[in-house]
C-alpha cells in the first residue's frame, strides 16, 4: 500500500504546477501547507490565483490567512481590494496589519477610506501600516487624515505619516518637525 502525505510546496512551486499549488491551498490536514502553498502562489503573480486566494481568507489558520492576505498584496489584482478591506475589521492585529499592507500594494484608491479609519487603531503596527500604504496609493484625499495623526504617540507611525505625507507631495516646512523633542533626530 502506497503512502501519501502532504503535498510538497516547494517541489510545485519549482515545477510552477499551478493546479497543484491550488489544491495544496485546500488541503486541509495541515496548516502549514495550506500558507507554503498561498505563498507560493503570491511569489508566481497569477491573476488566476487570486479567487482560490479568496476563497481561503475564511481559513480556521490565522497563518493561512495572513500568507493569503500577504499574497493577494503581492499579486496586486484589484479584485482583490474589497475582500482586503473586509480584513482590516478583523480582530486580530496581525490580519489587520497584513491587509493594510497589502492594500498598499495593490495601490488602489477605493482603499483609501478604509485605510484612514486605520490611522487610529489601537495597534501602532497597523497605523504604520495604514500611513504607508496610504504614500503608496497616493491619494490627496488622505493628506489632511494623515497631517491629523502627524503628532502620534509612536515614532514608527510618526516617521511612516511623515513618508506618507511626502509621497503626496506635502513640504516638510509645512510642519514644525517630524519627531518630538524627547526623542533623537
Amino acid at each position: 500500500m502506497p503512502l501519501f502525505g502532504p503535498p510538497n510546496v516547494d517541489k510545485l512551486m519549482a515545477k510552477g504546477d499551478f493546479l497543484g499549488l491550488v489544491n495544496a491551498l485546500e488541503y486541509q490536514n495541515v496548516w502549514r501547507v495550506r500558507r507554503d502553498a498561498a505563498g507560493a502562489l503570491g511569489d508566481m503573480g497569477d491573476p488566476a490565483a487570486v479567487e482560490p486566494l479568496m476563497a481561503a481568507l475564511d481559513d480556521d489558520s490565522a497563518s493561512v490567512r495572513i500568507a493569503v492576505i500577504a499574497a493577494l498584496g503581492r499579486i496586486g489584482d484589484p479584485a482583490a481590494v474589497e475582500p482586503l478591506m473586509a480584513a482590516l475589521r478583523s480582530q486580530a492585529v496581525d490580519i489587520r496589519k497584513a491587509a493594510a499592507d497589502s492594500l498598499g500594494q495593490v495601490g488602489d484608491p477605493r482603499a483609501v477610506e478604509a485605510l484612514i479609519v486605520c490611522l487610529e487603531d489601537a495597534s501602532w503596527s497597523v497605523r504604520r501600516a495604514a500611513a504607508d500604504a496610504l504614500g503608496q496609493i497616493r491619494d490627496a484625499r488622505a493628506t489632511e487624515p494623515l497631517k491629523a495623526v502627524f503628532e502620534d504617540s509612536d515614532a514608527i507611525v510618526r516617521r511612516a505619516v511623515a513618508g506618507a505625507l511626502a509621497a503626496l507631495g506635502w513640504k516638510p516646512n509645512e510642519a514644525r518637525s517630524v519627531g518630538r523633542a524627547d526623542e533623537p533626530r
